[in-house]
C-alpha cells in the first residue's frame, strides 16, 4: 500500500557517480521526481544535472557536509561504499562510520526513510560490512528499507564484467573453487526497479529484502550463459581446488579489467554462496524479474566493449 507523504518531495541519491546509483537518479527523475544527487566530487555527477535533478556535494566522511546535501529530502537512498578506494584497506571501518554520519543527519533532516542496497550471503569482509553498514543506518531514528541482492548483471557491474572477460579472454578456464558455489543473479534494470518501488510503499517495506532474478545457478553458470549470449560455445573448464581467493583475486586482475583494489574483497564474496533465502520480501512487490538468459543479452548489447 502506497504511502503519499512518503511518496512526494524530494528524494537523494547518495553514491549518485555510482554504477546503479546514477541508472537511479536518471530513472526516478524519468518519471518525475525531484531528485539530489549526491556526490563527494559534483563534477563527476554533472551528466546527471537537468530540470529535475539538482546535484549537490556529499562527503559521508565529512558530517559537516551532509545537512545542505539532504535539505528538502523526504526520502533517502544510500548507495555509497568505499571498497576499492585508495590503498591500505579499511574499507568496512570507513563505511560503518559513513553509515553512521548518514543516519544522523537523515534523521536531523527530517528524512522519512533511508533506502538501502547491500549484499547477499555472509562470511567474507564485503559482504560482513555491507551488512553492518545496514545496521548502523538501522541504528538511527529513520526507518530503513534494506535490500540485499547477489551478483548483478548490467554492463556496469563488476561482478558482470569479470565473467564476461573471462569468457571473452579463455578458451580454456582454469578455475577455483568457488564458481561451483550458487548464487541468483538479478538484472541491473530489476534491481533499480525494486529501489524505485519501495519509495512509494508504506512502512511494510522498512525491513531486510532479499532480491534475485528467477533463476538459481553457480557463478560457472554464469559463465555459460554468457557465452551463450555472445554466441559462443560454454568454455570447458579446469577447477583448481587451491586457488585460494588472494590468488584468484590476482588471476583475476591479470585476465580482467576489474580494478585491483575491488578483485580481493570481490573474490571473497564470490566464495559464498549468495540465494535469496527469505522471499517474503521480494513478495512486497508487484514485479517480475527477468531470467538470466534475457538479462545476459540485454547487459551485452549495452555493453559498450561487446
Amino acid at each position: 500500500m502506497a504511502d503519499p507523504d512518503r511518496a512526494d518531495g524530494r528524494i537523494a541519491v547518495a553514491g549518485a557517480t555510482g554504477y546503479i546509483g546514477g541508472l537511479l537518479v536518471e530513472r526516478l527523475a524519468g518519471e518525475g521526481a525531484e531528485v539530489a544527487a549526491l556526490a563527494r566530487s559534483p563534477q563527476r555527477a554533472e551528466r546527471l544535472a537537468g530540470d529535475r535533478v539538482e546535484v549537490r556535494r556529499a562527503d559521508v566522511g565529512e558530517p559537516a557536509s551532509l545537512p545542505a546535501a539532504l535539505e528538502g529530502a523526504v526520502t533517502a537512498y544510500y548507495l555509497v561504499h568505499s571498497m576499492g578506494r585508495g590503498s591500505g584497506g579499511g574499507f568496512a571501518e570507513r563505511d560503518r562510520r559513513g553509515a553512521e554520519n548518514f543516519a544522523r543527519a537523515a534523521s536531523e533532516a527530517g528524512v522519512s526513510r533511508i533506502v538501502y542496497l547491500g549484499g547477499l550471503g555472509e562470511g567474507s569482509e564485503h559482504l560482513d560490512s555491507r551488512h553492518e553498514t545496514a545496521q548502523a543506518l538501522a541504528g538511527g531514528d529513520v526507518p530503513v528499507a534494506y535490500f540485499r541482492a547477489a551478483a548483478v548483471i548490467g554492463p556496469g557491474s563488476e561482478s558482470f564484467r569479470t565473467v564476461v572477460y573471462l569468457v571473452r579472454r579463455l578458451p580454456l578456464m582454469v578455475t577455483p573453487r568457488w564458481v561451483h558455489n550458487r548464487t541468483q543473479p538479478i538484472a541491473v534494470d530489476d534491481v533499480v526497479a525494486y529501489l524505485v518501488a519501495a519509495g512509494a510503499l508504506g512502512s511494510e517495506v522498512e525491513r531486510e529484502i532479499e532480491i534475485g532474478g528467477p533463476d538459481v545457478t553457480t557463478y560457472a553458470g554464469m559463465m555459460d550463459e554468457a557465452a551463450r549470449a555472445m554466441d559462443k560455445r560454454p568454455r570447458p573448464r579446469v577447477s583448481v581446488p587451491l586457488l585460494t581467493p588472494a590468488l584468484s583475486s590476482l588471476w583475476l586482475g591479470l585476465i580482467t579489467p576489474v580494478d585491483t583494489g575491488v578483485a580481493r574483497p570481490l573474490v571473497e564474496g564470490l566464495s559464498h554462496d549468495t540465494v535469496v533465502t527469505d522471499p517474503s520480501g521480494m513478495a512486497l512487490f508487484d514485479l517480475e524479474p527477468m531470467p538470466i538468459a534475457e538479462a545476459m543479452r540485454r547487459a551485452l548489447a549495452e555493453d559498450p566493449d561487446s
